[in-house]
Order: structure tokens, then sequence, then C-alpha cells
């Protein structure tokens, strides 16, 4: 029988600015065009990548009030906090249907601030004004996915 705290072990270690931005850029992305959190996603220190499902291509305006929204919210210098609550309580706030049927009874909840919260076990800064300037480096958009390429600075 599973241990009531017990959660799945993490297989990696996230570069924690990079790793919250991403979150930032999930929730923005959901508000501004109604899509899913990231298809794909690779985050890594220096720059990262996600990948969005999107019926049409945004415009480079969209683009750029995403950049600028980003940064917005970035500047609020939001708390980052963690939450353990059952999967069942979790399931009445957060999107779960990206996670492995495996999954432990229990979950990590990480919120920033009022603008985003979803289960996750990586790492994170612990305050939004820890992440530094968001950019969006190139994007692309082909058979229904908008790959996004940004950095911090």
């Amino acid at each position: 029988m599973e241990q009531p705290n017990l959660l799945n072990e993490h297989n990696k270690q996230e570069y924690p600015p990079m790793h919250t931005a991403e979150h930032i850029l999930n929730a923005t992305m959901v508000r501004t065009f109604g899509c899913p959190r990231s298809k794909n996603a690779h985050i890594e220190r220096k720059k990262s990548k996600c990948d969005y499902e999107l019926t049409t291509a945004p415009t480079e305006e969209q683009l750029q009030e995403v950049e600028a929204k980003m940064n917005e919210v970035i500047a609020r210098h939001l708390p980052v906090s963690i939450e353990f609550m059952t999967r069942e309580e979790a399931a009445r706030s957060v999107d779960l249907s990206k996670l492995p049927e495996e999954v432990s009874k229990t979950l990590r909840i990480v919120k920033i601030g009022d603008y985003d919260a979803c289960a996750c076990i990586g790492t994170h800064v612990s305050n939004t004004a820890e992440i530094g300037t968001f950019r969006i480096t190139t994007h692309s958009y082909a058979d229904g996915i908008l790959r996004l390429r940004f950095k911090l600075a």
C-alpha cells in the first residue's frame, strides 16, 4: 500500500528560473489562446522550447503580447509556493490530464501567486523576481503546432 505522502521520484534537475518561467508561459498561453499547456517542452539553462497546439498561427503582435505579459507577471514578484494534496483535491483546481497513470496519490502542486497552479515535482525559484527577463528568440508554426524558443536574461 502506498504511503499517503509518497511522491513519484524525479529523474532530472531543472534550472529553477527557466522551469518556473515555463509554468508562467504555459499559463500565459492558456489565457491568451485558450490552448492546452505545452504538448512538449525542453527546458535548459541557456535556452528552452515549448510546443503548443493552436488552430491558427499567432501573429507577431500576439507573440509580442505574450512576451510582454510574461515580463509583467515576472515583475510582479509573485511568491512561488508548494502545496501537497490528494489527486481528488487537485482535480478540482488543476488540469491533471498530462499526469501518468502510475502517479502517486499525493500530488505536489506548485503555485505562482494567483497566476498559475499545476502538479509538478521539479525545482523552482521562491519568487518570480529570481527569473530575470523573458525573451522569445524564435518561433515556428506548422501542422497546428506552435514551437516557441525562449531564453532568460
